[in-house]
């Protein structure tokens, strides 16, 4: 009889504990690590998500790139748009992470960079302002759909940079 008790109490306190939490509505974190808040100071005000709190990671979205044409259009649009500057030596990766909204629309675009030893590292202004504007102006993201319908998702663009000139682009 004391074993089955402290089997029972073991179980509910195990029940307990793996109860799902989720994060308060008044709370000051996102609710996942890695979300990205809008910011009025960069971000376009026209800009509207369907449902943040459904948004998909790219690492959720189990398909190939959610671009119409796939990697092959997107790194033709680079290819012919991005001018390498000359004299600009700079190496590294530079990351544009940003959502993609139930409508095929994108907005909060963030940028971060380093060297190949994955130290922060600055580019050259020259470089960043061109991968963010053609980045920006890319028209073809494909509306993601589950039995609920339309989805929010992030997606992001990392560029192996050597010498100034864009080597390739991930993922």
């Amino acid at each position: 009889m004391y074993k089955m008790f402290i089997f029972l109490i073991s179980i509910i306190l195990m029940t307990q504990s793996c109860q799902q939490q989720s994060v308060p509505k008044d709370s000051k974190y996102l609710s996942m690590v890695g979300d990205i808040a809008h910011d009025p100071k960069l971000d376009d005000p026209n800009f509207t998500l369907c449902d943040e709190k459904k948004t998909k990671q790219y690492h959720n979205l189990n398909e190939e790139m959610q671009y119409e044409g796939e990697k092959y259009a997107l790194n033709n649009i680079f290819t012919t748009q991005y001018k390498p500057t000359g004299g600009v030596t700079d190496s590294g990766m530079i990351r544009i992470r940003f959502m993609v909204n139930c409508k095929g629309q994108t907005g909060r675009f963030r940028l971060i960079s380093s060297g190949y030893d994955y130290k922060e590292k600055q580019f050259d202004k020259t470089i960043t302002d061109q991968l963010m504007t053609i980045t920006k102006s890319l028209k073809g993201w494909k509306i993601l759909t589950d039995k609920t319908g339309p989805k929010d998702y992030y997606q992001y663009l990392i560029f192996k940079i050597s010498d100034g000139q864009i080597k390739e682009i991930l993922p």
